[in-house]
Protein backbone atom coordinates (compact mmCIF):
# COMPACT_ATOMS: atom_id res chain seq x y z
CA UNK A 1 0.00 0.00 0.00
CA UNK A 2 2.58 2.49 0.98
CA UNK A 3 4.68 1.66 -2.42
CA UNK A 4 1.42 3.02 -4.53
CA UNK A 5 0.71 5.87 -2.64
CA UNK A 6 4.44 7.00 -3.04
CA UNK A 7 3.96 6.53 -6.59
CA UNK A 8 1.43 8.34 -6.90
CA UNK A 9 2.83 11.79 -5.09
CA UNK A 10 5.76 11.15 -7.00
CA UNK A 11 3.97 11.96 -10.33
CA UNK A 12 2.42 14.58 -8.76
CA UNK A 13 5.20 16.20 -8.18
CA UNK A 14 6.60 15.44 -11.33
CA UNK A 15 3.75 16.81 -13.44
CA UNK A 16 4.27 19.84 -11.03
CA UNK A 17 7.42 20.66 -11.36
CA UNK A 18 7.63 20.79 -15.56
CA UNK A 19 7.48 24.27 -16.93
CA UNK A 20 4.66 24.31 -18.98
CA UNK A 21 1.68 26.59 -21.06
CA UNK A 22 -1.52 25.87 -19.75
CA UNK A 23 -4.97 26.26 -21.56
CA UNK A 24 -7.95 26.10 -20.19
CA UNK A 25 -11.10 24.83 -22.27
CA UNK A 26 -14.40 25.13 -21.97
CA UNK A 27 -16.21 23.31 -19.60
CA UNK A 28 -17.69 20.11 -19.85
CA UNK A 29 -20.60 18.17 -18.83
CA UNK A 30 -21.16 14.18 -17.68
CA UNK A 31 -23.71 12.94 -16.79
CA UNK A 32 -23.75 9.21 -16.01
CA UNK A 33 -26.10 6.18 -14.81
CA UNK A 34 -25.30 3.11 -13.25
CA UNK A 35 -26.80 -0.10 -13.08
CA UNK A 36 -25.30 -2.36 -10.31
CA UNK A 37 -26.34 -5.85 -9.39
CA UNK A 38 -24.88 -6.77 -6.35
CA UNK A 39 -24.22 -10.37 -6.45
CA UNK A 40 -24.54 -12.60 -2.96
CA UNK A 41 -21.05 -13.14 -2.25
CA UNK A 42 -20.65 -9.57 -1.75
CA UNK A 43 -19.01 -8.85 -5.60
CA UNK A 44 -20.88 -7.13 -8.01
CA UNK A 45 -21.56 -6.41 -11.94
CA UNK A 46 -22.21 -3.04 -13.37
CA UNK A 47 -22.91 -1.47 -16.70
CA UNK A 48 -22.82 2.31 -17.45
CA UNK A 49 -23.90 4.94 -19.79
CA UNK A 50 -22.89 8.41 -20.08
CA UNK A 51 -23.16 10.97 -22.79
CA UNK A 52 -20.26 13.97 -22.66
CA UNK A 53 -21.17 17.57 -23.98
CA UNK A 54 -18.84 20.52 -23.81
CA UNK A 55 -20.51 23.91 -23.53
CA UNK A 56 -19.45 25.95 -26.97
CA UNK A 57 -18.64 29.08 -27.63
CA UNK A 58 -21.23 31.35 -29.42
CA UNK A 59 -18.76 31.64 -32.25
CA UNK A 60 -17.94 28.16 -32.73
CA UNK A 61 -20.86 26.37 -31.62
CA UNK A 62 -22.25 23.22 -33.19
CA UNK A 63 -25.01 21.07 -32.43
CA UNK A 64 -24.51 17.87 -30.70
CA UNK A 65 -24.81 14.77 -32.20
CA UNK A 66 -25.82 11.92 -30.27
CA UNK A 67 -29.17 12.24 -28.48
CA UNK A 68 -27.87 15.75 -27.26
CA UNK A 69 -24.16 14.81 -26.71
CA UNK A 70 -21.12 15.54 -28.81
CA UNK A 71 -20.10 11.76 -27.31
CA UNK A 72 -20.53 9.15 -25.20
CA UNK A 73 -19.20 5.76 -23.27
CA UNK A 74 -20.29 2.66 -22.40
CA UNK A 75 -18.98 0.63 -19.71
CA UNK A 76 -19.55 -2.82 -18.19
CA UNK A 77 -17.56 -4.66 -15.37
CA UNK A 78 -17.31 -6.61 -12.82
CA UNK A 79 -15.24 -6.61 -9.41
CA UNK A 80 -14.81 -9.67 -6.79
CA UNK A 81 -13.36 -8.97 -3.08
CA UNK A 82 -10.57 -11.09 -1.15
CA UNK A 83 -11.69 -9.44 1.68
CA UNK A 84 -12.99 -6.06 3.43
CA UNK A 85 -9.46 -4.23 2.25
CA UNK A 86 -8.53 -5.58 -1.08
CA UNK A 87 -10.22 -6.78 -4.75
CA UNK A 88 -9.98 -7.37 -7.82
CA UNK A 89 -12.24 -6.93 -11.27
CA UNK A 90 -12.19 -6.50 -14.93
CA UNK A 91 -14.32 -3.71 -17.19
CA UNK A 92 -14.55 -2.81 -20.09
CA UNK A 93 -15.69 0.47 -22.15
CA UNK A 94 -16.25 1.54 -25.94
CA UNK A 95 -15.51 5.47 -26.29
CA UNK A 96 -17.43 7.04 -29.35
CA UNK A 97 -18.14 10.69 -30.78
CA UNK A 98 -15.24 13.09 -30.36
CA UNK A 99 -14.65 13.69 -26.15
CA UNK A 100 -11.51 11.19 -25.78
CA UNK A 101 -9.11 12.87 -23.74
CA UNK A 102 -9.04 10.00 -21.52
CA UNK A 103 -7.58 7.45 -24.35
CA UNK A 104 -5.21 9.42 -24.35
CA UNK A 105 -3.58 10.69 -28.67
CA UNK A 106 -6.09 8.23 -30.07
CA UNK A 107 -9.13 10.24 -30.97
CA UNK A 108 -12.10 8.60 -32.23
CA UNK A 109 -14.13 5.53 -31.80
CA UNK A 110 -12.30 3.21 -29.26
CA UNK A 111 -12.31 0.01 -27.14
CA UNK A 112 -10.87 -0.43 -23.76
CA UNK A 113 -10.48 -3.43 -21.65
CA UNK A 114 -8.91 -3.05 -18.58
CA UNK A 115 -7.97 -4.98 -15.41
CA UNK A 116 -7.95 -3.48 -12.18
CA UNK A 117 -6.29 -3.97 -8.41
CA UNK A 118 -8.09 -1.90 -5.42
CA UNK A 119 -6.96 -1.44 -1.66
CA UNK A 120 -9.69 0.35 1.12
CA UNK A 121 -9.18 0.52 4.50
CA UNK A 122 -10.00 2.88 7.13
CA UNK A 123 -6.96 5.65 8.50
CA UNK A 124 -8.83 8.07 11.43
CA UNK A 125 -11.69 9.83 12.12
CA UNK A 126 -13.84 7.60 10.00
CA UNK A 127 -11.64 8.57 6.88
CA UNK A 128 -11.84 5.66 4.08
CA UNK A 129 -8.13 5.73 1.78
CA UNK A 130 -9.01 4.28 -1.20
CA UNK A 131 -5.83 3.20 -4.61
CA UNK A 132 -7.09 2.37 -7.65
CA UNK A 133 -4.29 0.59 -9.70
CA UNK A 134 -5.61 -0.22 -13.26
CA UNK A 135 -4.23 -1.43 -16.30
CA UNK A 136 -5.83 -0.96 -19.92
CA UNK A 137 -4.91 -1.74 -23.65
CA UNK A 138 -7.08 0.86 -26.08
CA UNK A 139 -8.17 -0.30 -29.27
CA UNK A 140 -9.15 2.12 -31.93
CA UNK A 141 -12.17 0.93 -33.94
CA UNK A 142 -12.75 3.98 -36.19
CA UNK A 143 -11.88 3.39 -40.21
CA UNK A 144 -9.57 5.56 -41.51
CA UNK A 145 -9.01 6.60 -45.09
CA UNK A 146 -6.55 4.79 -46.64
CA UNK A 147 -6.77 1.91 -43.77
CA UNK A 148 -3.89 3.88 -41.81
CA UNK A 149 -5.01 5.50 -38.57
CA UNK A 150 -3.20 4.91 -35.13
CA UNK A 151 -2.27 1.37 -33.63
CA UNK A 152 -3.20 0.32 -29.83
CA UNK A 153 -1.99 1.72 -26.61
CA UNK A 154 -1.34 0.15 -23.66
CA UNK A 155 -2.16 2.38 -20.18
CA UNK A 156 -1.71 2.56 -16.76
CA UNK A 157 -3.41 4.40 -13.97
CA UNK A 158 -3.15 5.47 -10.47
CA UNK A 159 -5.93 6.71 -8.86
CA UNK A 160 -6.28 7.53 -4.82
CA UNK A 161 -9.15 8.73 -3.16
CA UNK A 162 -10.18 9.59 0.72
CA UNK A 163 -13.92 9.73 1.62
CA UNK A 164 -16.03 9.73 5.00
CA UNK A 165 -19.77 8.35 5.25
CA UNK A 166 -21.83 10.67 7.26
CA UNK A 167 -25.01 8.42 7.72
CA UNK A 168 -28.27 10.74 8.82
CA UNK A 169 -30.54 7.49 9.48
CA UNK A 170 -28.50 5.66 12.13
CA UNK A 171 -28.78 2.55 9.86
CA UNK A 172 -26.03 1.15 7.92
CA UNK A 173 -27.63 1.28 4.76
CA UNK A 174 -29.80 4.69 5.14
CA UNK A 175 -29.80 7.95 4.36
CA UNK A 176 -25.99 9.09 4.08
CA UNK A 177 -23.41 11.97 2.61
CA UNK A 178 -20.31 10.40 0.57
CA UNK A 179 -17.98 13.21 0.68
CA UNK A 180 -15.12 12.31 -1.15
CA UNK A 181 -11.66 13.56 -2.86
CA UNK A 182 -9.51 11.77 -5.79
CA UNK A 183 -6.74 12.14 -7.73
CA UNK A 184 -5.77 9.95 -10.65
CA UNK A 185 -2.96 9.61 -13.19
CA UNK A 186 -2.74 8.16 -16.28
CA UNK A 187 0.28 7.16 -18.77
CA UNK A 188 1.01 5.79 -21.98
CA UNK A 189 3.29 2.52 -21.66
CA UNK A 190 5.74 2.13 -24.30
CA UNK A 191 8.51 -0.48 -23.59
CA UNK A 192 10.87 0.12 -26.71
CA UNK A 193 10.60 3.69 -28.46
CA UNK A 194 10.98 3.60 -31.94
CA UNK A 195 12.70 6.56 -33.84
CA UNK A 196 9.82 8.08 -35.32
CA UNK A 197 7.81 8.11 -32.12
CA UNK A 198 6.87 11.49 -31.12
CA UNK A 199 7.70 12.76 -27.89
CA UNK A 200 5.70 12.33 -24.68
CA UNK A 201 5.68 13.37 -20.95
CA UNK A 202 6.20 11.56 -17.92
CA UNK A 203 2.55 11.50 -17.07
CA UNK A 204 -0.07 12.13 -20.24
CA UNK A 205 -3.29 12.17 -18.09
CA UNK A 206 -4.53 13.60 -13.94
CA UNK A 207 -7.97 14.25 -13.18
CA UNK A 208 -8.76 16.11 -9.42
CA UNK A 209 -11.86 15.62 -8.43
CA UNK A 210 -14.18 16.80 -5.55
CA UNK A 211 -17.97 14.89 -4.58
CA UNK A 212 -20.15 14.58 -2.50
CA UNK A 213 -22.23 11.31 -3.14
CA UNK A 214 -25.97 11.23 -1.47
CA UNK A 215 -26.98 8.04 -0.52
CA UNK A 216 -31.18 8.03 -0.60
CA UNK A 217 -31.34 4.40 0.04
CA UNK A 218 -29.31 1.07 -0.28
CA UNK A 219 -30.57 0.81 -4.22
CA UNK A 220 -30.37 4.49 -4.81
CA UNK A 221 -27.57 7.20 -5.06
CA UNK A 222 -26.49 10.46 -6.41
CA UNK A 223 -22.99 11.64 -6.88
CA UNK A 224 -23.04 15.34 -8.00
CA UNK A 225 -18.90 16.25 -8.70
CA UNK A 226 -16.83 18.63 -9.93
CA UNK A 227 -12.97 17.44 -11.72
CA UNK A 228 -10.00 19.29 -13.11
CA UNK A 229 -9.11 16.82 -16.21
CA UNK A 230 -5.53 17.24 -17.49
CA UNK A 231 -4.36 16.32 -20.81
CA UNK A 232 -0.41 16.56 -20.71
CA UNK A 233 1.16 17.23 -24.24
CA UNK A 234 4.71 17.43 -26.11
CA UNK A 235 3.96 19.93 -29.26
CA UNK A 236 6.93 20.25 -31.66
CA UNK A 237 8.65 23.75 -30.64
CA UNK A 238 8.82 26.56 -33.05
CA UNK A 239 11.59 28.97 -32.90
CA UNK A 240 12.59 32.61 -34.64
CA UNK A 241 15.37 33.25 -37.28
CA UNK A 242 17.55 34.20 -33.47
CA UNK A 243 16.73 30.59 -32.40
CA UNK A 244 14.61 31.90 -29.68
CA UNK A 245 11.53 29.54 -29.22
CA UNK A 246 8.15 31.10 -29.58
CA UNK A 247 5.67 28.15 -29.20
CA UNK A 248 5.08 24.58 -28.97
CA UNK A 249 6.92 22.29 -26.20
CA UNK A 250 5.55 21.25 -23.35
CA UNK A 251 1.70 21.91 -23.14
CA UNK A 252 -0.96 21.48 -20.05
CA UNK A 253 -4.56 21.34 -21.80
CA UNK A 254 -6.67 21.85 -18.49
CA UNK A 255 -10.88 19.96 -19.00
CA UNK A 256 -13.09 21.66 -16.11
CA UNK A 257 -15.43 18.76 -15.99
CA UNK A 258 -19.26 18.96 -14.38
CA UNK A 259 -21.16 15.30 -13.66
CA UNK A 260 -24.00 13.80 -12.12
CA UNK A 261 -23.80 9.62 -11.50
CA UNK A 262 -27.15 8.27 -10.83
CA UNK A 263 -26.69 4.52 -9.33
CA UNK A 264 -29.36 1.98 -9.25
CA UNK A 265 -28.89 -1.43 -7.17
CA UNK A 266 -30.51 -4.39 -7.14
CA UNK A 267 -29.75 -6.11 -4.11
CA UNK A 268 -30.49 -9.95 -4.06
CA UNK A 269 -32.66 -12.00 -1.23
CA UNK A 270 -30.38 -13.42 1.43
CA UNK A 271 -27.55 -11.58 -0.05
CA UNK A 272 -23.96 -10.66 1.72
CA UNK A 273 -25.19 -8.84 5.38
CA UNK A 274 -21.68 -6.72 5.55
CA UNK A 275 -21.33 -6.02 1.37
CA UNK A 276 -18.78 -3.35 0.59
CA UNK A 277 -20.37 -0.99 -1.60
CA UNK A 278 -17.71 1.38 -3.67
CA UNK A 279 -18.04 5.05 -4.49
CA UNK A 280 -20.03 5.64 -7.86
CA UNK A 281 -16.25 6.56 -9.44
CA UNK A 282 -15.83 2.81 -9.65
Amino acid sequence: MKFILYTALLLATTVASAQTTRVVQNLRLWPEVQGEVALKNGDYLLLTLRGERTQADASSYQPPRHLGFDAGQVRVGYEHFWNANWSWGATARFNGGSGQLQTGSIAGETFTPELLLRHRAPIFGGITFGQRLGVERIFPTTSYVGGSGPGSQTWTRLRVDLEKIVSFSGEAAGLALRPRLSYEAGTHLRFQKDANDQDERTIQYTSLRAEVGVRLSPAIDLTPWFAYQTGYLETLPQYDRNGVQTSGGKLNIVYPTLGLEARFTILPTGGKADRQQLPTQH
